[in-house]
């Protein structure tokens, strides 16, 4: 029997890809980086006026430290819910929850640090299209 043998890992990566949420992600920490089995981290930059698509992240909390700018996020059943992250602030998505977040700013980038417990990032991505519409 084969086994892995985890060790310690610096990820220096400028590698960037598109996430099922429509928007663009630093690749970090996560599985496929440096075989991580419970979390994954990585930076989520948001161009101006950028929307994502409405989603949730099954089975999976979601935590966030916005770096930069403000991002707006609907969220909970039909996307009824309001919130604003700004630069300083931490922001926890529970398991399950549908959320659309966008960028507030038409002329500046907002930046957030995300971390998941879910290792494969995009694995627990479900979309919500229904709930696309809802807030254009």
């Amino acid at each position: 029997m084969e086994s892995t043998l985890l060790t310690c890992k610096v990820v220096r990566s400028d590698e960037q890809y598109r996430g099922k949420q429509g928007l663009d992600y630093q690749m970090g920490i996560s599985t496929q980086s440096t075989g991580s089995q419970g979390l994954c981290m990585h930076l989520n930059t948001f161009p101006p006026g950028a929307k994502a698509k409405a989603h949730l992240h099954q089975e999976h909390e979601t935590a966030i430290y916005m770096l930069k700018g403000e991002v707006g996020m609907w969220y909970g059943e039909g996307l009824k819910d309001h919130l604003v992250v700004r630069a300083g602030d931490y922001l926890y998505i529970p398991a399950n929850m549908p959320h659309l977040p966008y960028n507030m700013s038409q002329t500046e980038e907002a930046v957030a640090l995300l971390a998941r417990t879910d290792p494969n990032e995009q694995e627990s991505v479900t979309l919500l299209p229904d709930l696309d519409a809802v807030h254009l």
